[in-house]
């Protein structure tokens, strides 16, 4: 009998959600760096800890969506300065 008053996480569900905070993390990197270099890793870290799911199903999900509009800005706003996309 477990007298901890909330289950243990398996170590699976704990790398998903450090990788859905660095996928986050990178994300807003590649908005001000390079977005087609940083950001599609971003979000394939999004997905891998999507599919890993566990506890941190709902920030995998918000991670992936989140790289989705860093995409998005990212490069709109390399374009609009005119830097380098990779």
């Amino acid at each position: 009998m477990s007298t901890a008053p909330y289950p243990r996480s398996k170590p699976g569900e704990s790398i998903a959600g450090f990788l859905a905070a660095l996928s986050i993390t990178a994300s807003c990197i590649g908005v001000a760096y390079r977005p087609l270099r940083v950001i599609p890793l971003a979000i394939l870290l999004a997905l891998i800890a999507a599919g890993i799911g566990g506890r941190s199903g709902r920030l995998a999900g918000f991670a992936a969506a989140f790289g989705a509009l860093a995409f998005a800005v990212g490069m709109a706003v390399a374009v609009l300065t005119s830097h380098p996309l990779w």
